[in-house]
């Protein structure tokens, strides 16, 4: 309660004793009764909490989701705790909201409800009229109309259906009332043309959504531009005054028709008939309505107009012209005299009629006399007007004659012509004139004085001169004047261009003919005159809101009459019921092509007109431009243009609003600009803001794209400059659907699926999702086969576990982070209709490696076979899978490579052919074909242990014979003992000075080594071979060394079996294999059981070798190298100067055949000779016992 009343009850009810407590949230929410401005909710109240409830609380969520989750309060309902249903007032229309509920008691508030579904409300029309309305003049016919469009938020409806109407009167009230409809919501300005000059209206604007239209904006009024008046003035008439002189008089024009302020009028009036240009005569002001023409032509019918004129220029003149005839007069000298008879007593004279006859012609008078009598001796004759010639007679010979000829009208006899003639049968054509001068103060800018002497005139007088020029510096000469009067010796030369160069000459012409020309003048230049034209303004616009800027062309070089010195710019302010004074502005700068005007009053209307002047004057003025100062679009871009990204179809901007003084009034609104950064034609957009603010949401663009965005400000007179363009990039999204799939090599089990890629990848392709499924199911069974394909590429894939004459649905979606829409199409296995029939059943045949597969032609189907397809599989249930495709349809076989099919796999053939409708029906499969290879059979295993089992027998029998062969040799020995002992005999000390110095030749006897029946493999081919050893393995005998026949069949077993490589070196045995079974020999245990460490354990074999005599020379160290052109790693070198011990070194080679040709043939391989001096530098020969196989 205050001073002023009792104010409204709250109560609450508490149960006596009982505490109360917070309430609980309220349930069951719904929403009835959807409105455009209101709801109303149900709801089931919660826990009161032991008390009653004493206020309700409506929260909402406003806007679609994701633009706004923040939950305000919009409504509360008081002093009702049994409410189960409220109307929630005061809601925006055709706006989103979810609505939930709170009850209020004592304690407190209890938590919200279960949020409502999203709803909106219903339309209705805009609440607002557009805003900041302005209406400038535009043309005469034309007024811009302004506004502020509504703001998102008002439109009240669907944005699609929200549009303008404004509407326009006469402010006289005169006329009908216009309208006109928008249906652009963004649109914030239209002209409206066809108006009438210089006429004020009235506008208003009012916005319509699909309900209805709001309320109309406030009446702005505008006027057209002032124009040239669009007829002349009434009731014309004309009356002659004198012979030179007439009276004209007029009326006013009709106001409609004035389109401005009338300052004057003109008079323009011409010779009827006439090519001349018209002339005018200026009446200044609008007060006066006659004029008083003086100069005009005697006895002259002219054509007159009258025409108004205002500030813009002249208007149109009157209709139809009036004719006036001015007085007559007596007529002026007849012209074109001329003696074309002229004998010695008599002469003929023509003529022709004056050329100002001032009247009509009623008479000739003809005189003639001696030249040297006075005038009252001369002969008179008259003559009838039409006569045109005339012969005196009864002449003097030799003598000179002057002849008088005048006209007359009522007015009375005019002035009289004059010629001479010299009664003589000797005349001939004139001399020319002497060379025309012209002296420089006679020079003029459009005329120039020309003087010359005459030459001589051939006893026939001249009757004219003709005067001809030639501008400068490759003109043509072209005629000025051929009336010169006879007896003149100067003319004045008019109708020159201002500051040009021209030569002059002139001839004359009697009653013979034409003389030449005279020799030119010099060459003269005429002065400069003031420009002709004035420049064309191109633009007038406002700069700021106190300036302008006028851009110009100047007139051309032709027009301005001399050298260009500069510009003046007149400006005044436009008032409409009145004229003020303008204000000069000159420009020096005879380059200049713009000027800004500064210091102009603020929302004024500015006439602008602009002139050209040169040292001789100013030229006219231009049409004169309108222009409004006081509004000015903004002169600087927004500042600090960022972007964010924020999704992937959504960045953010942001900006600062142009430098305060560059906004030449209040900012409006922005204009956003957007494109994608590599397609700016096709994908520029625009998005205009009409509320001042400095971010941006630009919603829907393409995912992982770049764009390129500027913005730009503007106000009521327009749009300033673009920002600088800024780059920004979306988020990646799901690509686009792939563009087309296509199906290829369709057969009754297979095709080969490609497509192309996504139009809008939306950011990096990681693969693509392949799904096909039968579209009824085969067999009861309707498999979905899933296949991820890695990678933007291959987009292609061959797909082969179809069943025959089945429609399957294929489905390929790309993917990126995730995965797009997919792309369907459904696809029919063949046989097609038209296809081939089937070939006959394949019949399969082969050659060594290769496979020859047979088969019979078929039914062609409804066109010729274009080709034959080779399909196989394995014959344990694999998929058929094109092996040959190409076939020419010419061929009924094919031979193939096994090369091709993987080894040890059987396969099944089978032809498909091919024609224009596709594949046909396959053929029958061929029988099971093994691609293995067949071995030789020397590499079969049987082969392997016959040649094993005889190479050890031969083996053991070489021991044997060896064995024996040494026991036989040790008793030799032990009989000669007694008589040789002391020169067999050899000390320790001999032993190491015959190994350390003498190297004496030392050789097994009667040993020769062979190995036979081994296998060379060569290029993958195991070949046979043999290589004989002619004399055993030397080896070195000290004396206490001793061998055993167990050692000897050891060393057979190190001899090399196969001849891969064999080189005898001085100090290096190389130890490799000693069989075809793979295995490597340890280089290290070799070193220690050597081949001398292994004989030196027995000293009961030191007999068995013998010393070689001396005198017989020692066994020359041999190199054998069997080599491999097709595998040179087979054939490594070692160093012949190495320190170290040999060891017997054989390559490593694979058992395991391959069907490569041998590079060189068996029949190629060669042993290689190579004597001692062949060995590197700084080695030294082998010793007989301790050669070195390799």
């Amino acid at each position: 309660m205050t001073s002023k009343g009792q104010g409204q009850v709250s109560s609450s009810t508490i149960s006596s004793g009982v505490p109360p407590e917070l309430p609980g949230a309220p349930t069951n929410l719904g929403i009835s009764n959807i409105g455009p401005r209101s709801v109303t909710l149900q709801f089931r109240p919660g826990y009161d909490g032991k008390t009653s409830i004493s206020r309700w609380l409506v929260e909402a969520q406003v806007g679609q989701i994701g633009e706004n989750e923040e939950w305000e309060l919009i409504h509360q309902l008081a002093n009702d705790p049994d409410a189960r249903s409220m109307e929630v007032p005061n809601l925006h229309p055709y706006m989103y909201y979810s609505f939930r509920l709170r009850q209020v008691n004592i304690v407190g508030t209890s938590p919200p409800s279960v949020p409502s579904r999203r709803m909106q409300t219903l339309q209705a029309p805009p609440d607002v009229a557009p805003a900041n309305v302005t209406l400038r003049t535009a043309s005469e016919t034309s007024l811009w109309l302004r506004w502020m469009p509504l703001p998102e938020l008002e439109y009240n409806g669907n944005p699609e259906s929200v549009g303008y109407r404004l509407r326009y009167t006469r402010a006289d009230g005169r006329g009908r009332t216009v309208a006109h409809v928008i249906h652009d919501r963004v649109e914030r300005e239209y002209t409206i043309e066809d108006l009438e000059e210089w006429t004020e209206y009235r506008v208003q604007v009012q916005a319509f959504n699909a309900i209805g239209a709001g309320p109309w904006s406030h009446v702005v009024l505008g006027r057209t531009r002032e124009s040239v008046p669009s007829s002349g003035p009434t009731n014309l008439s004309a009356l002659a005054t004198t012979s030179s002189s007439m009276l004209i008089r007029w009326n006013e024009i009709p106001e409609a028709d004035r389109n401005g302020l009338i300052l004057g009028y003109k008079v323009v009036y011409k010779e009827k008939d006439s090519d001349a240009r018209a002339q005018f005569w200026p009446v200044e002001g609008n007060a006066s309505h006659s004029a008083q023409l003086a100069g005009l032509g005697k006895y002259v019918l002219y054509e007159i107009r009258v025409l108004a004129f205002t500030r813009i220029g002249d208007g149109a003149p009157s209709t139809p012209p009036i004719l006036e005839r001015t007085l007559d007069d007596v007529p002026g000298p007849p012209v074109g005299i001329l003696f074309p008879e002229v004998r010695t007593t008599s002469v003929r004279l023509i003529w022709q009629p004056p050329a100002a006859p001032n009247g009509i012609i009623l008479a000739y008078q003809i005189t003639h006399r001696l030249n040297t009598t006075s005038a009252n001796a001369a002969t008179v004759e008259v003559l009838n007007p039409s006569a045109r010639q005339y012969t005196a007679t009864g002449l003097q010979p030799e003598s000179t004659y002057l002849f008088r000829i005048t006209a007359q009208t009522r007015k009375g006899w005019g002035e009289a012509a004059e010629a001479l003639v010299v009664t003589t049968e000797k005349r001939d054509r004139p001399q020319p004139p002497s060379k025309p001068m012209v002296q420089q103060e006679d020079v003029k800018a459009r005329s120039v004085l020309l003087c010359w002497e005459p030459g001589s005139d051939g006893l026939s007088p001249v009757r004219y001169y003709t005067v001809q020029s030639r501008e400068l510096p490759a003109g043509e000469w072209t005629l000025n004047s051929a009336s010169v009067s006879h007896n003149a010796t100067s003319f004045v030369v008019d109708r020159l261009k201002p500051f040009t160069s021209y030569k002059f000459r002139v001839k004359a012409t009697n009653d013979i003919g034409d003389s030449e020309y005279s020799q030119e003048s010099e060459s003269l230049t005429t002065l400069q005159a003031a420009p002709e034209e004035a420049p064309t303004i191109l633009s007038v616009t406002p700069h700021t809101t106190t300036s302008v800027l006028i851009h110009w062309q100047p007139p051309t070089e032709d027009k301005i009459n001399g050298i260009l010195l500069g510009f003046r710019i007149r400006y005044r302010e436009l008032v409409y019921d009145g004229l003020r004074g303008f204000t000069t502005r000159s420009l020096s700068s005879p380059g200049a092509k713009w000027a800004e005007l500064t210091h102009l009053s603020k929302h004024r209307r500015y006439e602008i007109r602009m002139s050209v002047y040169n040292a001789a004057g100013e030229g006219p003025s231009s049409t004169p431009q309108e222009v409004f100062v006081g509004e000015a679009v903004p002169t600087a871009p927004p500042q600090n243009v960022a972007i964010q990204t924020t999704t992937a179809t959504q960045l953010d901007i942001t900006w600062e609003p142009p430098p305060l003084e560059a906004q030449n009034g209040d900012i409006q609104g922005y204009k956003i600009y957007f494109w994608e950064a590599q397609r700016q034609n096709s994908t520029e957009r625009v998005k205009t803001l009409f509320l001042p603010e400095n971010g941006a949401k630009l919603k829907n663009l393409t995912g992982y794209t770049s764009y390129l965005i500027t913005v730009s400000a503007f106000n009521a007179a327009g749009d300033g400059p673009r920002s600088a363009p800024v780059r920004g990039r979306t988020q990646q999204a799901a690509p686009s659907a792939p563009s087309t799939i296509r199906f290829s090599e369709l057969t009754t089990t297979s095709v080969n699926v490609s497509w192309e890629p996504p139009l809008l990848p939306n950011g990096i392709l990681e693969g693509y999702r392949l799904v096909y499924e039968p579209c009824m199911p085969v067999d009861g069974v309707s498999k979905i086969v899933t296949v991820d394909v890695k990678g933007s590429s291959p987009l292609w894939m061959k797909v082969k576990d179809l069943a025959e004459g089945v429609t399957y649905r294929f489905r390929i979606r790309a993917k990126t982070f995730a995965y797009g829409p997919e792309i369907e199409a459904n696809i029919t296995t063949g046989p097609g209709e038209g296809a081939p029939g089937p070939p006959g059943e394949p019949f399969i045949s082969r050659y060594g490696s290769a496979i020859t597969i047979h088969w019979a032609n078929g039914d062609p189907g409804k066109g010729p076979i274009t080709r034959y397809v080779i399909e196989a599989r394995p014959s344990d249930e694999g998929l058929w899978d094109i092996l040959i495709k190409d076939i020419p349809r010419e061929v009924t076989s094919y031979t193939f490579s096994m090369d091709i099919l993987k080894q040890g796999v059987s396969y099944d053939f089978r032809v498909i052919a091919v024609n224009d409708y596709g594949y046909g029906t396959p053929s029958a499969p061929s029988p099971s074909v093994s691609a293995q290879k067949a071995n030789p059979f020397y590499e079969e295993w049987w082969f392997l242990v016959v040649i094993a089992l005889v190479g050890l027998i031969f083996i053991l029998l070489l021991v044997f014979v060896l064995i024996i062969h040494g026991q036989s040799k040790k008793y030799a020995k032990k009989s000669d003992s007694g008589n040789n002992s002391k020169a067999n005999a050899l000390s320790h000390g001999e032993m190491v000075s015959l190994d350390e110095s003498s190297f004496p030749a030392l050789e097994l006897n009667n040993r020769r080594l062979s190995v036979k029946n081994s296998f060379c493999r060569k290029n993958g081919i195991y070949t046979r071979a043999s290589v004989s050893l002619p004399r055993s393995p030397p080896r070195p005998s000290p004396g206490s060394l001793h061998y055993s026949d167990e050692d000897v069949t050891k060393y057979n077993d190190l001899i090399p079996a196969e001849s891969s490589s064999l080189t005898e070196k001085p100090s290096e045995i190389s130890d490799s294999q000693g069989s075809d079974s793979e295995y490597e020999v340890d280089q290290n245990h070799q070193k220690a059981h050597s081949f001398v460490n292994h004989y030196i354990s027995d000293p009961t074999y030191y007999n068995s070798w013998r010393r070689q005599q001396k005198g017989i020379s020692r066994a020359q160290g041999y190199s054998y190298t069997e080599s491999d052109s097709g595998d040179p790693d087979h054939c490594p070198l070692f160093n012949s100067t190495s320190t170290q011990q040999g060891s017997l070194f054989r390559p490593k080679v694979s058992r395991t055949p391959t069907p490569q040709t041998p590079v060189n043939p068996p029949s190629q391989q060669s042993t290689l000779y190579r004597p001692p001096s062949s060995l590197a530098p700084g080695s030294r020969a082998p010793i007989a016992g301790f050669s070195s196989f390799v």
